[in-house]
């Protein structure tokens, strides 16, 4: 962990001291959004009983989060480069955790509901431009170490979200889940605006009708997922969709002939982008599709309780905390992409071993297949990360990282139906493992088809920075 805060002479990026401090206020920002779903839940029933509302709509509590934070992250990403990440950034802490107080003090459903929505624009600010910060802060020879570390953060939020949220349920009553967030809200925010990166603001307009034809289009993607997922009536699905295509071709008109486009659409033209993009959206469909799967088969299948049922997760985020940091120091040392597909394959393996995990299995013959999918997962994310973020140009950093952010949220919403349509057809649970268990073999022959183009580019890098090296040298 150390050598993430040495100096070297030639290195860009902060000095060591100033990189600590910066991702103290990272870690903490992504900690709150990261956390935020998985305590939540926990409390729905409990927020459901003391607001007097159903179950169904309690749900949303949580939905509204999710899909404005998915609408807003192409548009953050791209006002961060108008504004500049720091302030873009900065003000995302400020919404989320003034958003939270508002949410602790909520007298009614209604007014619980548009803070909830304040918060999910909060954490679009800071998910969408985080990883990009990240390249901008460390020096590129530690790339993939310091987005190995950012998967440690959220993989550690995944793991004990849900702990935080019973212990605090356990001592205390709803509301003070999101009073939480007021002290890591104020250091988070006090570390980032003394840490991160100044940056000149970007020349130009601000693409105002892309932003509105990219918020309909993910708010129809999030919205058909969840209709789907919730086994909606076929017309309410087909007016999602058909609201997604509509706004999806408006958006894609609008990209080519804006001055100043929201979303550059020639970053896809670089392979590297476009194949890290496509594995990633590929293996979060997997990912998103287990997650929820398991959750049904443990259950309803092994007759696990919920509490039984959250300790069966446990290995996948806990084998990703130990792996995320070594695979990122790898990904610096080797090619990422060959990293990366031998990461999928575990994970390929680990999805196909839980597919035929039998109904009567022990705790142990269940816990072991899950931490093998963490172990690929672990092995497989950050050096695709890596790789996606580092195949562009660093200006256009900040729209990668919004493409990052957005392929994952809906790679995952579209798991989530996936899971929904099985259960809608009958076919079980186990049906949506094998569907989880292809997507991912797909994203590995994805990634198997980069591995040369990646490695010709890290040869190209190594040889830049010993150039830059020489040529400072007295």
């Amino acid at each position: 962990m150390s050598r993430l805060f040495s100096d070297r002479e030639g290195d860009d990026g902060l000095p060591g001291a100033d990189r600590r401090l910066a991702v103290v206020a990272l870690t903490l920002a992504t900690l709150m959004s990261v956390i935020d779903v998985t305590m939540i839940n926990i409390a729905l029933p409990t927020m459901a009983r003391d607001l007097g509302i159903t179950d169904s709509r309690a749900v949303w509590i949580t939905n509204i989060f999710q899909v404005v934070c998915a609408a807003m992250l192409l548009v953050c990403a791209a006002a961060s480069e108008l504004l500049s990440r720091r302030k873009v950034y900065v003000s995302g802490i400020a919404i989320f955790t003034l958003a939270a107080m508002g949410s602790a003090l909520a007298p009614n459903f209604e007014t619980l509901l548009v803070c909830r929505a304040l918060q999910g624009l909060g954490a679009a600010a800071t998910l969408s431009i985080g990883p990009s910060l990240y390249r901008s802060i460390f020096p590129s020879r530690l790339l993939g170490s310091a987005l190995g570390l950012s998967a440690l953060v959220v993989a550690i939020g995944y793991a004990v979200g849900p702990s935080i949220g019973g212990v605090i349920l356990s001592v205390a009553d709803w509301p003070w889940l999101f009073v939480l967030y007021l002290p890591l809200g104020i250091i988070s925010l006090i570390m980032a605006w003394r840490a991160l990166p100044s940056e000149p603001r970007r020349e130009g307009s601000f693409d105002a009708l892309g932003a509105l034809a990219s918020i309909a289009m993910l708010c129809g993607v999030f919205m058909a997922m969840e209709a789907i997922g919730q086994q909606a009536p076929g017309l309410e699905i087909l007016g999602w969709l058909a609201l997604t295509l509509t706004a999806g071709s408006a958006f894609v008109i609008r990209q080519q002939r804006a001055a100043y486009p929201l979303l550059p659409l020639s970053l896809f033209r670089e392979p590297r982008f476009s194949l890290a993009v496509g594995t990633q959206g590929a293996s979060f469909i997997g990912q998103g599709l287990a997650v929820v799967a398991l959750s049904f088969f443990y259950q309803q299948e092994m007759g696990f309780s919920a509490l039984h049922t959250a300790w069966l997760f446990t290995p996948w985020p806990l084998t990703i905390m130990f792996v995320g940091p070594v695979s990122g120091r790898l990904a610096d040392r080797f090619n990422p992409s060959l990293v990366a597909s031998a990461g999928l394959a575990l994970l390929m393996m680990g999805l196909f071993s839980l597919a035929m995990l039998p109904n009567d299995a022990s705790v142990l013959d269940s816990m072991w297949r899950t931490a093998l999918c963490g172990l690929g997962f672990g092995l497989f994310q950050p050096p695709n990360n890596r790789e996606l973020m580092s195949s562009v140009p660093k200006e256009r950093s900040a729209s990668a990282s919004g493409v990052m952010s957005t392929t994952r949220t809906v790679g995952q919403s579209l798991g989530v139906a996936i899971v929904g349509l099985c259960l809608a057809a009958g076919a079980g649970v186990q049906l949506a493992l094998w569907v989880g268990a292809f997507t991912t073999a797909l994203a590995l022959l994805i990634s198997l088809t980069r591995i040369r183009r990646a490695g010709e580019a890290q040869q190209v890098q190594r040889a830049t920075r010993k150039a830059e090296a020489s040529s400072e040298a007295p």
